[in-house]
C-alpha cells in the first residue's frame, strides 16, 4: 500500500508542476460555465421556471460543480499507459515488482486529485458568488458527496484505462480516444444533464459508467439527490468501479502475452 500512496503522491506532484496550465483552465472553466448559465438559465425560464426537475438555482449548481469537474475527470480518453503501450516501454513497467493496472490507475487519481484545488474548487466558489446555487438541504449530503467524487474520480481512471489498455492491440489508440471523448462527455452529463434525455437516451446513459464519473456526483453534491436515493447513486459507483477494475485486469493480463516489442 505504501508504494501505491507514493504513486498517488507523484501523481499530485507530477500535476502541480503545470500551474500556468491549471490556471488555463480555471478561466476555460469560468468562461464556458457563464456560457452555460446563459443557455440553460434560458432554458428554464422558457419552461416556466422549471426544467425536468430543475429550477435556475439547481441547474446553476449543476453548471458549477461540473464545470469544477471538468479538469479531474478524464473524458479526454488520452492516458500515459497508451504511449508506454506504444513506445514499448511498458515492458519495463512488466519487470517492476507494482501492478500496472493499477499502478497507472493510482497515479492518474492523484493527477485528478490536485486539479481539484487550482481548478475545481475556484470553479465552484466563482459560480456561488456570481450566480449563486443550490446547495444540499441535509449536512449527510456533504460527506455522502465527497465520497462519490473521490469514487468518480477513480471510475474514470479505471475507465480510460481500458482505452489505453487497447492499444496492445491496435498500437495506435488516438482514434479511439477521440471517440471516448465524444461519448464520455456527453453521457457523463457535461453539456446537459441527463436528466433531461429522453428515455431510451437515459436509459443508454445508466447502462454505462459514465455518469457515475461526474453526473452522480453532482448531483448528490448540488442537493439534487439526497438520503437513501444518494446511497445508491454511491452503490452503482461502486459497481461500476468493480467492473471496471476486473476488466483492466483482464485486460491487463491479455495483453501481457499479446505484447510485442521491437528495437535495438
Amino acid at each position: 500500500m505504501r508504494t501505491y500512496l507514493r504513486l498517488f503522491v507523484a501523481g499530485f506532484r507530477r500535476q502541480s508542476t503545470y500551474r500556468l496550465a491549471a490556471f488555463g483552465g480555471l478561466v476555460a472553466n469560468t468562461t464556458f460555465g457563464l456560457l452555460k448559465v446563459a443557455l440553460l438559465f434560458a432554458a428554464v425560464e422558457a419552461s416556466g421556471g422549471e426544467l425536468a426537475g430543475y429550477d435556475v438555482a439547481t441547474m446553476s449548481a449543476y453548471i458549477w460543480i461540473s464545470q469544477g469537474l471538468l479538469g479531474s475527470v478524464n473524458l479526454s480518453g488520452r492516458t500515459d499507459i497508451a504511449e508506454r503501450i506504444k513506445s514499448g516501454d511498458v515492458a519495463v513497467d512488466f519487470l517492476r515488482p507494482v501492478d500496472v493496472h493499477l499502478a497507472s490507475v493510482t497515479t492518474e487519481v492523484g493527477r485528478s486529485v490536485f486539479a481539484l484545488i487550482p481548478r475545481g474548487l475556484p470553479s465552484v466558489a466563482i459560480g456561488a458568488l456570481v450566480v449563486g446555487m443550490a446547495v444540499p438541504d441535509h449536512w449527510s449530503s456533504y460527506p455522502i458527496g465527497a465520497v462519490s467524487l473521490l469514487l468518480g474520480l477513480v471510475v474514470s481512471a479505471t475507465t480510460v484505462f481500458l482505452v489505453g489498455a487497447t492499444g496492445f492491440w491496435l498500437v495506435e489508440t488516438r482514434g479511439l480516444a477521440m471517440l471516448y471523448m465524444v461519448v464520455s462527455g456527453f453521457l457523463a452529463g457535461l453539456f446537459v444533464p441527463i436528466g433531461l434525455f429522453p428515455g431510451w437516451l437515459h436509459a443508454i446513459a445508466t447502462a454505462t459508467p459514465f455518469p457515475s464519473m461526474m453526473m452522480y456526483p453532482v448531483d448528490i453534491l448540488s442537493g439534487r439527490v439526497d438520503g437513501l436515493a444518494a446511497v445508491g447513486l454511491v452503490g452503482l459507483q461502486l459497481l461500476w468501479l468493480a467492473l471496471t477494475v476486473t476488466a483492466g485486469q483482464l485486460a491487463t493480463r491479455a495483453g501481457r502475452k499479446r505484447l510485442e516489442v521491437q528495437g535495438g
